[in-house]
């Protein structure tokens, strides 16, 4: 990975986050972005852009390559092989966290 980028808007705007080492090729990477949340609900998200310029796609973005929806994603695809689109998770009011993918 080279980049990694976080919304705290569902999407709309995108803030770099500052990656922690060790950066390692197909490796979990820990990052950080400074934010304070205003007690609204969101959605969170995080992209990342690996060595060859690859952005990881929205789930939109690689059912167009695959041909599935998101409902067909959920429905078919329990466990699914090459399944990397940006993870969104929900922060309601009280705090609590969803996943806004599937929920």
């Amino acid at each position: 990975m080279t980049r990694l980028e976080v919304s705290t808007n569902g999407g709309r705007s995108w803030k770099d986050a500052r990656l922690q080492d060790p950066v390692l090729p197909k490796a979990h990477t820990r990052f950080c972005l400074d934010w304070n949340w205003n007690g609204q609900e969101t959605v969170l998200q995080s992209r990342c852009t690996d060595e060859t310029g690859e952005v990881q796609p929205t789930i939109d973005e690689m059912g167009k390559v695959w041909g599935a929806t998101k409902e067909e994603w959920r429905e078919n695809f329990r466990t699914p092989t090459l399944f990397n689109p940006i993870q969104p998770w929900r922060v309601n009011r009280d705090g609590t966290i969803d996943n806004a993918l599937f929920s």
